[in-house]
């Protein structure tokens, strides 16, 4: 029977009360101690935070995982975290900070089960100011939103320290020192355990080369021994306490993780060569013992060059060549974000992500954050306004001056930001990890099994199948396979110009069975194409309102018109509209102008353009009311499609989406090979509509350019967005395809 359902006054007077633990960390604990509800704690802090819990409806915490808390550290916080009222460490330890909006990210190492998870993503249930939080388990980090109106960084510090998840604070970057000094740290035990292995194998060359029946004098033999036991000490206790503590601290936890067998099997080796040392019954295995903790630990090392130079293919600036475009004095040049400086002038488009923290300088924005926060209200900013990094920016074009350096780690985390996750619930654990946590079970029961079969015959027989059952069927090579691997197809993937956003994708990609194709930008080169006007003769004054309104967007079309247009721009622009698949408006001057569909000019049925059988992209183009003419732009398909099809057709189904009329259905039929998944005139949300279609059929991978396609990009299993150097950044996608 369980102590915890016992009557609390029966409990108090057993003896074994000591036995009992704590309900909350597992901690023993005494008769006496805080108790409540017949379950006992061994602190008032444990059983303070289980009121907690149990006040705001989160006991589920309790049921994910047996006694997952820790014991919460009680002493008074008031001098602890003082210096976090101090406004110029808070700015450092801030990610972001807009009115009363703030996002700071922790690393909390007390992490450790999907009970902290659970718990750490429903702190707004807390009702504490607290929008969202979210942790990403690997790096044992927490992205908390808050509202400083409701509570302050240091008050929030507080309540994690108050329920056992102290954050670890400092003002440089905890990770990369963390991991250069655990780098350091796994060099010199190297170093340690190769110089004892070295050695101690050089005091067994007797034993390997003398022949059989012969030794070295006894006194030689028993010297050696207890050197090679003396020298295996820092083996054991310096070098192999990592695996020691990794497996205590699992079994605390209640799991078995891989390094549970790999301590049994260093224990067992280590007391193996003891007792035959001492009782001179053979010269032990401490040469193996060695070797096997030195092959560990260079293990080691391979693991964690996969995981950084991972880490380092993934970085912002392999992902895209993204640009912006850079004022210098009357031009303006197209510039990779990395290369822009403090001081350097940019223009931002309606929808264009703001890549550096900027004042704004001309015009006036409304910014949604909610790649940064999660929360979709816009802000208004004017002239002289700070903009933060990861903005998104709705309205005309405005000109902003940079601050600060690009962050590229930063806008990298934001392609991740789990606003954009179709299942932020995601299992945390892999297939790998899956099956090694039952192959080192497995390996565990057939280890005791060749034990307990030879114990009967022989005791040395016996302890030698235990323990080696355990080194042979190590599971080290399985826990690094998964890692290597698909860290292996993404660095792969992504120096052919193919980038994904995580190593889960891998296994996603392969589950693919429907490709669904945007036409504009995607099948067709955005910057070569034939331009052709048609209607009434545009005036020089008129042919600037075009331009003016165009330089607004980052449409293709719009940038293939910008282009082609030579006119001297206006910047002061009112009223500006964009409507996604239709069109962009706004008043310039005393001129109202719009650009775009023809419904979105509202072309009369009875009109005077009759050149409608054409293959190519009409650009209406209408000024107070006036619907002008139009410009054709004949589009290039990219070079490859054909041969390309002609091998997708074989494997997947194949779907187009376009918002364009059926034009080009000459072109694209024979690609397809069929016309009945050719849809045309989709709007963003028929797209959206579509892929939801598909998708109760088999899975489907939507490759669009990230403009008109975001709702599908991000519907779809799997969201490609093709990349031009204009393009801009795309959080809806999970993989970028280079354009070349």
């Amino acid at each position: 029977m369980d102590y915890r359902d016992c009557p609390i006054d029966e409990i108090e007077t057993k003896e074994t009360a000591q036995e009992i633990s704590c309900f909350h960390c597992g901690l023993p604990c005494q008769a006496g101690d805080p108790h409540i509800e017949g379950k006992y704690f061994c602190c008032n802090g444990c059983k303070t935070v289980y009121e907690l819990l149990s006040k705001n409806d989160l006991c589920s915490y309790y049921n994910l995982e047996s006694q997952p808390g820790a014991t919460p550290d009680i002493e008074d916080s008031n001098a602890r975290f003082g210096y976090l009222d101090d406004a110029k460490i808070r700015s450092q330890l801030l990610d972001f900070s807009e009115n009363d909006l703030s996002k700071v990210t922790f690393s909390i190492q007390n992490i450790h089960c999907s009970s902290c998870i659970y718990l750490l993503e429903n702190l707004f249930k807390f009702d504490i100011g607290v929008k969202n939080s979210r942790v990403n388990f690997l790096k044992k980090e927490i992205s908390i939103t808050y509202s400083e109106e409701d509570i302050s960084l240091r008050g929030l510090v507080e309540f994690l320290t108050s329920i056992a998840y102290e954050p670890e604070i400092t003002l440089d970057s905890l990770s990369n020192k963390k991991s250069e000094q655990d780098t350091n740290r796994l060099k010199i035990e190297i170093g340690v355990v190769g110089f004892v292995f070295g050695n101690v194998m050089l005091l067994s060359l007797p034993e390997y080369l003398l022949p059989a029946g012969e030794q070295l004098s006894p006194g030689i033999n028993r010297f050696f021994d207890f050197l090679k036991l003396f020298l295996a000490l820092p083996v054991i206790f310096y070098g192999a306490r990592r695996y020691f503590s990794s497996a205590y601290n699992g079994l605390k936890r209640g799991f078995v993780n891989m390094d549970v067998p790999i301590s049994l099997g260093i224990l067992a080796l280590f007391l193996t060569s003891v007792y035959e040392i001492l009782s001179r019954t053979g010269a032990g295995y401490m040469d193996s013992l060695s070797g096997f903790v030195f092959f560990l630990l260079i293990g080691r090392v391979f693991q964690q060059r996969t995981y950084h130079s991972l880490a380092f293919e993934r970085d912002y600036k392999s992902y895209f060549p993204i640009s912006v475009m850079k004022i210098t004095g009357e031009s303006e040049l197209s510039i990779p974000v990395n290369n822009l400086s403090i001081g350097d002038k940019i223009l931002i488009k309606q929808g264009e992500l703001i890549p550096v923290d900027s004042v704004l300088m001309k015009g006036s924005s409304r910014i949604d954050y909610s790649f940064v926060t999660g929360e979709s209200d816009a802000v208004a900013k004017e002239v002289g306004d700070v903009i933060y990094a990861g903005g998104r920016h709705i309205g005309p074009a405005i000109e902003l001056e940079v601050i600060k350096e690009v962050s590229q780690g930063y806008l990298a985390s934001l392609w991740e930001n789990d606003a954009f996750n179709e299942d932020p619930e995601a299992d945390l654990s892999s297939k790998a990890d899956k099956i090694a946590k039952n192959f080192t079970i497995i390996v565990i029961v057939l280890a005791i099994t060749a034990g307990l079969f030879w114990l009967s015959v022989d005791l040395e027989k016996a302890i030698l199948s235990f323990t080696s059952v355990l080194i042979v069927a190590c599971p080290c090579a399985l826990a690094l396979s998964a890692p290597f691997t698909f860290g292996t197809i993404v660095r792969v993937m992504s120096r052919n110009g193919f980038f994904l956003k995580n190593t889960h994708l891998v296994e996603k990609l392969t589950t693919v069975r429907a490709i669904v194709f945007d036409k504009t930008g995607t099948l067709t080169k955005a910057g070569q194409t034939a331009l052709e006007y048609v209607g009434t003769t545009l005036s020089i004054d008129e042919e600037s309102l075009v331009r003016s309104l165009v330089r607004q967007s980052t449409h293709p079309l719009s940038v293939k018109l910008y282009s082609a247009l030579k006119e001297p721009v206006t910047e002061e622009i009112s009223d500006f509209v964009s409507e996604p698949g239709r069109g962009i408006a706004g008043k310039i001057g005393n001129h109202y102008v719009r650009v775009g569909s023809n419904d979105w000019v509202e072309l009369p049925d009875q009109n005077e353009f009759t050149k409608t059988d054409v293959n190519g992209s009409k650009v209406w183009i209408s000024v107070d009311g006036d619907v002008k003419g139009y410009y054709l732009v004949s589009s290039e398909y990219r070079r490859g499609l054909q041969e390309e099809f002609a091998n997708l057709r074989s494997n997947f189904s194949l779907y187009l989406l376009s918002g364009d009329n059926r034009k080009d259905l000459t072109i694209l039929e024979p690609m397809f090979n069929s016309n009945a998944n050719l849809y045309f005139k989709q709007s963003p949300h028929d797209k959206l509509n579509q892929i939801e279609h598909i998708k109760q059929s088999e899975n489907v991978m939507m490759i669009g350019d990230g403009l008109n396609d975001s709702g599908a990009l991000a519907a779809a299993d799997v969201g490609v967005v093709v990349s031009e150097d204009i393009t801009g950044f795309a959080p809806a996608s999970d993989a970028i395809l280079k354009a070349d």
